[in-house]
């Protein structure tokens, strides 16, 4: 049996049937403040995404890192800058309440090489000075 995501004990279509303040009286404190004080350019983003829908766009680029994910946004496509390029990602359910750069690293996992020219392989290992 397929288990039903809740958000503090709401489901996904409950959710979307809130108005925008009653959201983010459920988000926790961090999240609804930078809802709360959020600039031209966030409610432009939040205007841009509503226009999408309408539109049925399937995906959407941008480079608003810090937007919080709101109900509405569930099911949608996303391509979130990370600094280099665009990655795609659908917006799920468990993602509510974080923020688009979460999802979309601007860092790589480090993988070293062999030691360098005329090094031995037990002086990787040593500090440089």
């Amino acid at each position: 049996m397929a288990r039903i995501y809740t958000f503090r004990g709401l489901t996904i279509e409950e959710l979307q049937k809130l108005s925008f303040e009653e959201f983010t009286a459920l988000l926790k404190s961090r999240q609804r403040r930078a809802i709360e004080r959020m600039g031209v350019q966030y409610k432009a983003f939040i205007a841009k995404v509503e226009e999408a829908k309408k539109k049925g766009k399937p995906i959407i680029k941008t480079h608003e890192r810090d937007a919080v994910i709101l109900p509405s946004w569930v099911g949608m496509m996303f391509a979130i800058h990370n600094g280099k390029e665009f990655k795609q990602m659908e917006i799920r359910a468990e993602m509510l309440g974080h923020r688009l750069g979460e999802f979309a690293f601007s860092t790589k996992r480090v993988q070293h090489s062999a030691p360098g020219i005329r090094a031995t392989r037990g002086s990787k290992f040593l500090a440089v000075k």
